[in-house]
């Protein structure tokens, strides 16, 4: 599969996320060209910041893989991760980080360079993958959101 096939499959899970009022975001993580682990944002549902999708999608691809280590995996994600989960990705030493929109206020690559820093490990990164469809869909959730807080503010 491609990369967007890869990265559809995250926008799917990502649709489902915001059936259920989260932010939408979904993440894949691919090894030997097989998905090991998907996940969804949860924070609302789980009541915590550390519920993202991406730590959601690590979490399940260690406990498949018996091993904190993720090496030779891609994990796909809708949004670029922030400083948080990139730190996650650094630490399970996935390979390669591909991500659809970016974030211009949070994101770990673009505006914290974390990249850039002389961490122990580090993972190629590709952003923009699919990155208007998956902009386009976080721009309308908020879009909805404030349309009904706004209604709901006027009764």
């Amino acid at each position: 599969m491609t990369d967007e096939q890869y990265m559809q499959k995250a926008i799917a899970l990502a649709k489902r996320a915001a059936k259920y009022g989260e932010v939408p975001i979904g993440a894949v993580i691919v090894k030997d060209g097989e998905i090991i682990a998907t996940g969804r944002n949860r924070r609302e549902a789980k009541q915590s910041p550390l519920c993202h999708a991406e730590i959601e999608a690590i979490t399940k691809a260690c406990k498949k893989c018996g091993s904190w280590r993720l090496s030779g995996c891609t994990i796909y994600v809708t949004h670029e991760p922030c400083v948080m989960c990139a730190g996650a990705i650094v630490a399970a030493r996935i390979d390669r980080v591909v991500y659809g929109s970016t974030e211009r206020r949070f994101g770990a690559y673009t505006t914290a360079g974390i990249d850039k820093l002389e961490l122990n490990y580090t993972c190629a990164v590709t952003g923009g993958v699919l990155g208007d469809m998956c902009s386009d869909m976080l721009s309308s959730f908020f879009a909805e959101l404030r349309k009904t807080k706004n209604n709901s503010q006027g009764e």
